[in-house]
């Protein structure tokens, strides 16, 4: 089978969505590349080929096509390096590096230059593979790389582009415009600067604009028109060209056109540059806003920490940390990198992981994660994972990919792009067309304002931008309350779903036994039972003897000395303790002891049929209590179950258990269906069950023996608490161990969809009503012909609304919010309730 790698990188010069399908279109016509997803909202391309195809091979094409792929050259300085071989092996290790295009070392000045794809490395990620070759090598500080600037300069570059073009086509708009507007206005023009001058004025301001702030329109359009792939600034060159090029023949050889069409559009020229120009300005600003939640979770991040080192205790930068490193913290600060704590006891704030509010207890081999926030006591600890392995990098890795994925709504206007801007300057030459043999006077120029109008007005930016801003807002938000979409499909197959089925054990339940009912005789004391029994169950390895101690020790109770201790198999055990006799198992030892149960009988069966395991406990051969072990149900699924089926879900749950537990355990939380006593290999089969007679399923589970019914599902989702191998099947990771999780992640999902299709309404819509109405078919009907300014102004808009509405998904607000420490069974208190 052959491997296959996935790259990302960073794009530039597209402007709508039929950039987005030809460069598509590119990279999948090249042998070895499997799947191609390009973004406009991040301008990035996520691409998964085969090692017969390199990066080098990626960027080459992309540069042919005339979308360059953004490279950046970082200086490193290396350390260790002492010969020609040294310099070898340092070139072949960058060389080897993920997205590396060329490396360059230097062993006089001990530093390496090195050229590399953006987005497909990063340079911290490239100092690395020098460091893992032996050589440590640390980013030059004035050469370090700054996306985040280099996006504010190109964004204020585009702010002086409009800003000037603005000042020059202010006094043309105002000539021409004024002149029809205003009264006297043209009686002014006339007696002072006169008509033609003010014709060869307008012309020199207009042609300042449009070969100063608005060259690239044409540097980029032309060249892709004649290549037969036309894109949007096609459509404005094309535009911009006929209205300034009529007025060129108008004002220096009036005298070809006909009489009475000698008009000047210059005005149209230099307005339409402003206002896409003024567009484009909105739509980088807003779509650098959609990319706010991935620069929070990056701005986490400590930028330094205190490391022993031979010279004692250093304060270092964050990248210079190793595996290994002991790391001290005091209170208040932020844990640098994934470890594990040596010394010390603090209480550490997860909520930025986990979404949970409540700080967890650390001490001695407790795991503490990077980015997480230090209370108030002092921990030194051992660096275990550091750079892209830690788990905050890991969750930017998932929430980069999901935003880089193609929703399968995507692929409808995918389709319409694909013929949209031929078809869009097929219509305007219609129109030109239609209005040149049978318009009224000026024929001409009435031809020429519509077909204008038509070709300004249909750039299909909106289209673009669409979907790929919901998808960045919508998982950005999702990944600050805890939910990763680790595929962005999921996004939409999510809210398609009508079923959620849920494992038991670990995901609806705490996965871990807990004592959750004593019922005592009213003679006996409730904590000298409890004593006595889990001195006893001390002697057991069983789970449910663990439950029992556990409590016990929970309570400050102090276990005594055991003798005699006997466990017999099937039926429990039995001891003796501080000179009583006693015995704890199943109703059949009582009875095997000639125990009278008693009312205790009655109780117990009460027991079992909620789902719990009752135990007896029996002093000096009377009885004494009855207790209730079971695996408890966490704090926040009665809630998390009641939110499902408030959004229009069936809820089934799939367990190993018996059926009489499970349809306890159903009854009691309203679960619609129920599937118990099912193998680990049956949980697919179970799925496909349900998913026969209900539509798209989502699986939600935490255990290794979850993944295959994770991979299976239309929607895996795996929750905080599970093991790497359910989450590496699962479609959504949760950062919290409860249901809150997978509420929000539907929640997110919903609400995501919907201002998708809301801007595609808007984007297909403003297309299908404005072409027309450009073209001019209100006129005949006493409507308006559509000014071409009006027709840049509109389209610029568009965009603008399409991006307003997805950054509104920046403040959603979770559907549910986290109740704590879900499923911890310490919060479930057993309570003791005396016998009838």
């Amino acid at each position: 089978m052959t491997e296959t790698d996935s790259v990302r990188l960073q794009i530039t010069g597209m402007n709508c969505a039929s950039c987005v399908g030809r460069v598509e279109r590119a990279l999948l016509a090249v042998p070895g590349v499997e799947s191609a997803a390009v973004n406009l909202a991040n301008e990035s391309a996520q691409i998964t080929h085969t090692s017969a195809v390199s990066v080098a091979d990626l960027v080459t094409l992309l540069d042919d096509v005339g979308y360059p792929a953004e490279v950046e050259e970082i200086t490193l300085d290396v350390q260790n390096m002492s010969c020609a071989s040294c310099v070898g092996r340092v070139e072949r290790a960058l060389n080897a590096g993920d997205g590396v295009l060329g490396a360059a070392v230097n062993l006089a000045t001990e530093t390496a230059t090195v050229r590399y794809a953006a987005g497909a490395n990063t340079p911290a990620g490239v100092a690395a593979l020098a460091t893992d070759a032996g050589y440590p090598a640390a980013i030059t500080s004035e050469q370090e790389s700054d996306r985040d600037q280099r996006k504010a300069d190109e964004i204020d570059e585009l702010a002086r582009r409009t800003l000037f073009a603005a000042v020059l086509a202010l006094p043309v708009f105002i000539i021409e415009m004024g002149s029809h507007l205003i009264p006297g206005m043209h009686h002014l023009i006339m007696g002072t600067i006169g008509l033609q001058s003010s014709h060869y004025l307008q012309f020199l301001l207009t042609s300042l604009v449009l070969f100063g702030p608005g060259l690239s329109f044409y540097t980029k359009g032309f060249p892709a028109l004649f290549k037969g792939a036309p894109d949007m600034n096609s459509l404005v060159a094309l535009g911009t060209s006929a209205a300034y090029g009529f007025s060129l023949v108008a004002t220096f050889a009036p005298g070809v056109l006909p009489a009475g069409t000698a008009n000047v559009y210059y005005e149209a020229a230099a307005v339409i540059v402003v206002l896409i120009l003024l567009g484009r300005l909105l739509e980088a600003r807003a779509k650098g806003r959609t990319g706010e939640a991935i620069r929070k979770l990056v701005g986490l991040q400590a930028k330094t920490a205190r490391v022993e080192r031979a010279a004692g205790i250093q304060e270092l930068a964050i990248e210079d940390i190793l595996v290994g490193d002991v790391i001290h913290v005091r209170p208040g600060e932020k844990i640098a990198v994934d470890g594990r704590v040596l010394t010390g006891s603090s209480y550490v704030d997860e909520s930025m992981i986990t979404g949970e509010p409540i700080p967890v207890e650390k001490s001695d081999g407790a795991g503490v994660v990077g980015a997480t926030v230090n209370g108030t006591g002092a921990l030194t600890y051992r660096a275990e994972k550091v750079g892209s392995d830690t788990m905050l990098a890991q969750i930017i890795q998932m929430v980069e990919q999901a935003q880089a994925t193609k929703l399968p709504i995507q692929g409808l206007v995918d389709r319409i792009t694909q013929w949209f801007v031929p078809a869009v300057m097929g219509v305007a030459a219609l129109t030109v067309a239609i209005w040149f043999l049978f318009g009224p006077d000026p024929a001409l120029s009435l031809a020429l304002v519509a077909g204008v109008s038509v070709l300004i007005i249909a750039c299909p930016c909106a289209m673009g931008l669409a979907t790929p801003t919901s998808i960045m807002v919508g998982t950005g938000r999702a990944a600050e309350m805890g939910v990763l979409f680790r595929k962005g499909d999921a996004l939409q197959l999510l809210q398609e779903s009508t079923v959620v089925a849920l494992d038991k054990t670990g995901t609806l339940t705490a996965g871990k036994p807990a004592l959750t009912d004593m019922i005592v005789l009213p003679s006996r004391d409730v904590a000298d039972v409890l004593r006595l029994v889990a001195a006893v169950e001390g002697k057991s390895e069983h789970p449910i003897a663990e439950a029992i101690v556990a409590d016990a020790l929970a309570k400050g109770l102090g276990l005594p000395e055991v003798d005699g201790f006997d466990s017999i198999t099937g039926y429990g055990v039995s001891a003796r303790v501080d000179g009583h006799a006693v015995l704890v198992g199943a109703d059949r030892l009582m009875t095997r002891e000639g125990v009278d149960l008693g009312a205790l009988s009655a109780q117990g069966e009460a027991l079992a049929r909620k789902g719990k395991t009752p135990l007896y406990a029996a002093v000096d051969g009377q009885i004494a209590a009855v207790i209730a072990v079971a695996d408890p149900i966490k704090p926040s699924t009665p809630a998390a179950i009641a939110a499902f089926h408030a959004l229009g879900l069936k809820v089934a749950m799939i367990t190993g258990d018996n059926q009489r537990t499970a349809q306890a355990i159903a009854s009691e939380l309203g679960i619609d269906h129920v599937i118990a006593e099912v193998l680990p290999e049956g949980k697919v089969a179970a799925l496909e069950g349900l998913r026969v007679g209900d539509g798209k399923l989502t699986f939600v589970g935490d255990g290794i023996n979850d993944a295959p019914a994770l991979a299976a599902a239309d929607v895996g989702i795996a929750i905080g608490t599970g093991t790497d191998v359910a989450i590496e099947a699962a479609d959504v990771v949760l950062m919290s161990g409860d249901l809150v999780g997978v509420v929000n992640a539907f929640d997110i999902s919903q609400r995501t969809m919907r201002n998708i299709r809301q801007n595609l309404f808007w984007a297909f819509g403003y297309n299908t009503l404005l072409i027309p109405v450009a073209a001019g078919v209100l006129y005949p009907f006493g409507g308006p012909l559509l000014s071409p300014v009006l027709a840049a102004g509109a389209m610029a808009l568009s965009s603008v609304f399409v991006l307003s509405n997805a950054l509104r998904l920046r403040w959603v607000r979770p559907a549910m919010q986290a109740t704590g420490q879900g499923g911890d069974p310490a919060q479930q208190t057993p309570h003791a309730v005396p016998a009838e």
